[in-house]
């Protein structure tokens, strides 16, 4: 089950949206498999076999959202905080030189002011582990790349629009590449696989080749 609270990206909404969904998880509701927050809606999946679902799951789930709501406000910022190293050496940062023209920012400069604000997770998706972390600062906002790369490497750092994404593994992309991270983003046999979820507090860290080799 879907409920969508809006159609455009409001950075309130999506982190009321985290809370709510802590709350509901704290109900512990056993036919519920798992709670996740998107953009501007939250999921409910469910196990239609469980033999305590009730009748109405429709009728069940609008009253459960209605209650959480009411509580939701004791789980803001209950994500955890994740450090990200970052190398945004030009070799890792394919974009650099095509944002700092379109920017008018210095590459140094780009850096200084990504590790600066302060990021969170909006959602996760499109590919598994793949997160969409807001806080951008706002003059480093370009739009998606006009043509889409078929390959991202692996640990890309990009950023467009108002986002930031970090590519979990090799796939086709459109926003710009600004560095990358050493850091292995999604494993399967690792539990939790992925190392971000919705609602952590991201902060990324800048390092040397020489650091990124190590880690790496």
């Amino acid at each position: 089950m879907y409920a969508e609270f809006g159609d455009t990206l409001d950075l309130e909404l999506n982190r009321s949206l985290h809370a709510l969904a802590a709350a509901i998880r704290a109900r512990a509701v056993p036919w519920i498999q798992d709670v996740v927050p998107a953009m501007c809606g939250i999921a409910l999946y469910f196990d239609p076999f469980h033999p305590q679902l009730p009748g109405s799951v429709l009728e069940f789930c609008r009253g459960l959202l209605e209650e959480c709501f009411k509580s939701a406000s004791k789980f803001e910022d209950s994500g955890r905080s994740v450090e990200v190293p970052v190398c945004y050496d030009v070799e890792f940062g394919l974009d650099l030189t095509e944002v700092s023209q379109k920017t008018s920012i210095q590459i140094e400069e780009i850096a200084k002011r990504h590790v600066k604000t302060q990021h969170w997770v909006l959602m996760v998706g499109f590919s598994p582990g793949q997160p969409y972390i807001g806080g951008l600062d706002a003059k480093l906002a370009v739009p998606r790349r006009a043509t889409p790369r078929t390959r991202m490497p692996m640990g890309s750092v990009a950023i467009a629009n108002a986002q930031t994404v970090v590519y979990p593994y090799e796939t086709p992309g459109g926003w710009s590449i600004i560095g990358r991270t050493p850091l292995t983003v999604f494993d399967p046999g690792r539990n939790p696989a992925s190392l971000f979820a919705p609602g952590d507090r991201v902060r990324f860290v800048p390092i040397s080749r020489t650091e990124f080799d190590k880690l790496a």
